[in-house]
């Protein structure tokens, strides 16, 4: 993807096109939660646990993309916009209502962009 987007809303489709392997997917479901614990964790009980957060969220995130997408994390273009979508991610996936978003992905970013 050479141009850049300009919306999230643009950018929502090309983000869960980058999450296509279910293995990705659990692992940024997996390392979400480890940072919102992390988070919880620097709220109630020491702050020192807010240098977690990051590696928290994302190592298995990270993983996922090398070993299961081969691909580049959209993290490193388009900061903000992949946690929004990480986030949104997570709450679909937590309501299982991740299929539709993956099958619009696909159609405009088939084989994952």
């Amino acid at each position: 993807m050479d141009e850049r987007l300009k919306s999230f809303e643009k950018f929502w489709p090309f983000y869960v096109a980058q999450h296509l392997h279910p293995a990705n997917r659990a692992l940024h479901f997996l390392g979400t939660s480890l940072a919102l614990a992390a988070l919880a964790a620097a709220a109630t009980l020491s702050a020192w646990w807010a240098l977690a957060v990051p590696l928290a969220g994302y190592g298995p995130a990270w993983v996922g993309h090398l070993f299961f997408e081969r691909n580049r994390p959209a993290t490193f273009r388009y900061p903000l916009w992949s946690l929004v979508g990480d986030l949104r991610m997570y709450a679909l996936l937590w309501r299982d209502r991740m299929d539709p978003e993956l099958a619009r992905a696909l159609e405009l970013y088939p084989r994952g962009a």
